[in-house]
């Protein structure tokens, strides 16, 4: 009996028969666990990383927890359906607020379950219930988008010294190709889809008002939902937002230039780090420009093998390292001395950090997460205009900031989102965005253009910080903002500019 077929009779034995039209909620206990298709075939060096169930809020929160079950794609009308995991966190307040908030993760393809508790510490569950939310395709949903061809692929190229964007290729077709056969649309995993998932449960929880929380992808995709009907919407939280309008493809390289401007600038202006790193700003274009066609070679041995291997690597691998840095607040003050190392050569113990990473875990993209940007991003970006910041930073050329792009959606195939989802809409719903000036993803730049079309928005810029900001230095700016989201908030802390 096929995965698909006993997910319908499972759903039909529990007495919901949802259909195209009308979705339904499936209570259960919060025992959650992964997709067992997925599990069957997880590695077993990386097994730990598949913990069987989420990170719960602790016990004395009482909770609602369930699955909503939907059409995979609602554009086909006997679609197979799918069931997606929630849960409502009660506050313990007695005269808590009738309007919950409502948190799905980033990515996209990020789980959402596992932030639960975290939620539960923040001034979000003082005076409201808060609902998360597991995206279609995620780590919890059923079915969990989810294969290891293009982990294989991957690293049998860097094993073998092979092509890795023909590996890539070879990888994704077989990742296609494996979630297909377990009978899986891949066109119903999109944006849009997942908007018609969050109003469908706001209508299935008789949901009146609700305040929406998201983060990097999830930001924009709220603001996707208040485009489609906001009439439920009280508020939105937006942490690092990724603009639904926004060409991210396109902008993720000059998005990373700026970032490390910053951080440059702000070396040379610290006379401690001046002294030891002059100039790193142009040693490090001039360095970078000089490697930018160039191969190296590293004797590694893999963990697990007897031979030692001639690994290849170029100027990708060093970009990752620094980036990876970049994005890492407390590790960011490494970052002068990696840049310094690299630049002098010193690559080694960086490439044997970052290969044994690499062999250790399977980080290649989930099949949500190449649906969304195939369907959302690849499909309305330009090459053309990618390609012209090659011509300022030649060594950016062929370096893939975000692990999805061109040449694999050409191979995923599926259909683009609808076009007035990519618009920009005004609302005068009340918005609080925050956004790190240190962020490498995400920049700051799209909080102001966000408020552009949203005039009721407040912004916060948090100097020295990357990309997810919400957290306990904005405590009191959150509880102010859900207490009342029309009045202004002026920030105490001279590390958080309000504006």
């Amino acid at each position: 009996m096929s995965t698909r077929i006993l997910y319908l009779l499972i759903i039909l034995i529990c007495g919901h028969r949802a259909s195209a039209q009308h979705a339904k909620i499936e209570n259960c206990d919060c025992d959650f666990k992964i997709d067992p298709e997925v599990l069957k075939i997880v590695p077993d060096h990386v097994k730990q990383h598949y913990k069987p169930g989420p990170d719960l809020p602790d016990s004395s929160f009482q909770k609602q927890c369930g699955y909503l079950v939907v059409p995979e794609n609602r554009k086909k009308k006997n679609s197979t359906l799918i069931k997606l995991p929630f849960i409502v966190v009660k506050s313990k307040n007695p005269n808590k607020r009738s309007d919950p908030v409502l948190y799905t993760g980033g990515g996209p393809g990020g789980s959402s379950l596992g932030s639960a508790a975290g939620l539960m510490k923040s001034p979000i569950i003082e005076n409201r219930d808060c609902i998360v939310f597991e995206q279609r395709g995620t780590r919890f949903a059923l079915p969990y988008l989810r294969t290891f061809e293009l982990d294989k692929a991957l690293k049998e190229a860097a094993r073998r010294n092979l092509d890795k964007d023909s590996m890539t290729i070879v990888g994704v077709k077989n990742y296609k190709a494996a979630l297909e056969k377990r009978g899986i649309d891949l066109s119903g995993y999109n944006t849009d889809e997942t908007v018609s998932d969050i109003h469908d449960l706001l209508k299935a929880l008789k949901i009146d008002s609700v305040n929406l929380f998201g983060i990097s992808y999830s930001g924009g995709l709220m603001t996707a939902v208040l485009q489609r009907d906001p009439s439920r919407i009280r508020s939105l939280i937006l942490d690092s937002p990724l603009p639904t309008f926004v060409p991210i493809d396109e902008d993720e390289p000059v998005n990373f230039m700026e970032a490390l401007h910053i951080y440059f600038d702000k070396v040379a202006a610290d006379s401690a780090s001046k002294k030891l790193h002059a100039d790193l700003k142009s040693q490090f274009h001039q360095y970078f420009s000089s490697i930018a066609t160039k191969t190296f070679y590293l004797p590694y041995l893999e963990a697990g093998t007897k031979d030692s291997v001639r690994i290849k690597y170029t100027k990708n691998e060093l970009l990752s390292v620094v980036l990876d840095k970049l994005y890492d607040d407390s590790g960011r003050k490494d970052l002068a001395r990696i840049i310094t190392d690299l630049t002098a050569g010193k690559h080694q113990t960086y490439m044997r950090h970052y290969f044994d990473d690499f062999f250790r875990r399977n980080a290649a993209p989930d099949g949500m997460r190449l649906s969304v940007y195939c369907a959302d991003q690849t499909a309305y970006h330009s090459e053309k205009v990618r390609g012209e910041l090659d011509k300022i930073y030649p060594y950016l050329a062929g370096f893939h900031i975000n692990d999805v792009y061109q040449s694999m959606c050409d191979c995923w195939n599926v259909p683009p989102i609808n076009r007035e989802t990519k618009q920009p809409f005004y609302s005068d719903k009340p918005v609080l965005l925050a956004d790190g000036e240190m962020d490498p993803a995400c920049r700051p730049l799209y909080i102001d253009r966000i408020s552009h079309y949203m005039p009721n928005s407040q912004r916060f810029l948090l100097l020295n910080k990357g990309h997810g900001v919400i957290g306990n230095s904005m405590r009191a700016m959150v509880r102010a903002f859900l207490a009342d989201p029309y009045k202004k908030i002026v920030s105490a802390d001279n590390s958080i500019i309000a504006y």
